[in-house]
């Protein structure tokens, strides 16, 4: 057979053993890959797509019932017959999948954003305690709490566990999921008390997430925790015998009777290793009862510290970020988002206060600071000494991103916001100073 392409002219020769007009088949080389191999090219597939191959030979007929990695989600639910009910659906599959699936299951992902009440689910945990599940996700829609069954408990393989808008209440005889590596909670309902018992019973826990899972008080004891992550109301935190604890965030989705009863430097001390830093407005305005200049403890490791919506002309929380920033000798980024929609003018005692601390940093240089991310810049008083002192103390300084807020919205103001910047000493000859006017 002759190929014409451009003006080249190619031959293309029949496989070795068939003749030239010969109709015979090719070898079927898919199917007679490993097990492995074709294992793997099912689980690159959408589950629906993998079952499909079920009508390809009798050979492909129940390879899909081995595979170890299973998803039901979203995308499933939309690719099948909207004329039956959702319910009718999600019961027919999980009937295929626990009569037909042989094998371990590894990692099992289920995400419903509709489905009401059914109860083939329990059935479904209980197999899947039965099957050596090791990665579990389970995503039901909002306002529709799971209450998980007693089955639950006996995944006595897991090692990640990912819930969201489910019921946790741990039967007595728990004693704990040993094996557990990473653990995220979003929306969950569980009590205070049998959450501290949950994570003290997971001995190798190293990443912790919590979405608004607790309401009341939140206490960690976790030598193996490496990151946390925590976004919700904070009434009381205590973070105990967690030494290798790297990567910290608190968002704080609301004002607290608590906020300024807890200090800093007292929070701050168990953390010999952390290294990356992210408070918001509230969770500051938390930890503002005693603020000193510096922590007795310098945070010795710290590399990332991002404070998120806060206001540099309230006191107390300006106080915060600066005693952290002159607490972390060895930071390398910085990133400050300010929340530029506050109405209420700063009385000048206040403004006063704030400066002053500002210039208390005076002996402090950040030998270690490369990048530099503002946002919501208005060119009040205080956010202009900030910048100031980080051009003028930071002698290996890359870049600073500086992204004006709202403000009065000129051109005029940010403008000249922008001309008293370039007017600040750089302690650092290749710092570049960008400022996005739009």
């Amino acid at each position: 057979m002759q190929v014409l392409t451009g003006c080249y002219c190619y031959i293309i020769m029949p496989p070795k053993g068939m003749k030239r007009g010969s109709r015979t088949v090719p070898p079927d080389i898919i199917s007679n890959l490993p097990e492995n191999i074709i294992d793997a090219i099912m689980m690159h597939l959408p589950l629906r797509d993998a079952v499909r191959t079920s009508i390809l030979s009798r050979k492909w007929r129940y390879n899909w019932c081995r595979l170890p990695e299973l998803t039901l989600d979203q995308a499933l639910w939309e690719m099948t017959d909207n004329g039956i009910s959702p319910t009718i659906r999600f019961t027919d599959l999980i009937f295929h999948l626990l009569t037909l699936h042989v094998g371990p299951i590894s990692k099992f992902t289920l995400s419903i954003a509709t489905l009401g009440n059914c109860p083939k689910i329990d059935n479904l945990i209980c197999f899947l305690s039965r099957n050596g599940i090791q990665n579990l996700v389970l995503q039901f829609p909002k306002g529709n709490l799971y209450k998980l069954p007693s089955s639950f408990f006996l995944c006595s393989q897991m090692r990640h566990l990912s819930l969201n808008n489910c019921l946790l209440n741990p039967p007595p005889a728990f004693k704990g999921f040993d094996k557990l590596v990473s653990l995220e909670l979003c929306e969950v309902t569980i009590s205070s008390k049998y959450f501290g018992t949950l994570i003290s019973c997971c001995p190798l826990l190293e990443q912790l997430v919590l979405y608004s899972s607790i309401t009341n008080h939140i206490q960690i004891t976790s030598p193996k925790l490496i990151s946390f992550d925590f976004t919700g109301r904070i009434n009381f935190i205590s973070l105990k015998d967690v030494p290798l604890l790297a990567k910290l965030s608190l968002v704080d989705t609301g004002y607290s009777e608590k906020a300024g009863k807890c200090g800093i430097a007292k929070f701050l001390e168990s953390f010999p290793a952390l290294e990356h830093l992210h408070l918001d407005y509230y969770s500051l305005r938390f930890f503002a009862g005693e603020v000193p200049e510096q922590l007795p403890s310098a945070l010795n490791c710290l590399k990332r510290l991002c404070l998120s919506d806060i206001s540099l002309d309230e006191l107390d929380v300006a106080s915060c970020a600066l005693c952290l920033i002159k607490s972390s000798p060895n930071l390398q980024e910085i990133e400050i988002e300010v929340y530029d929609e506050w109405v209420e003018r700063t009385a000048d005692d206040v403004i006063d206060a704030i400066l002053e601390q500002v210039e208390g940093l005076s002996d402090v240089t950040l030998n270690h600071l490369r990048a530099v991310k503002l946002t919501g810049i208005t060119g009040t008083e205080p956010e202009m000494e900030l910048i100031k002192f980080l051009l003028a103390k930071s002698p290996i300084l890359s870049r600073m991103l500086i992204k004006p807020g709202l403000g009065d919205g000129s051109p005029e103001t940010r403008l000249e916001v922008l001309a008293e910047i370039t007017q600040f000493r750089r302690a650092s000859p290749k710092a570049e100073v960008v400022y996005k006017l739009t």
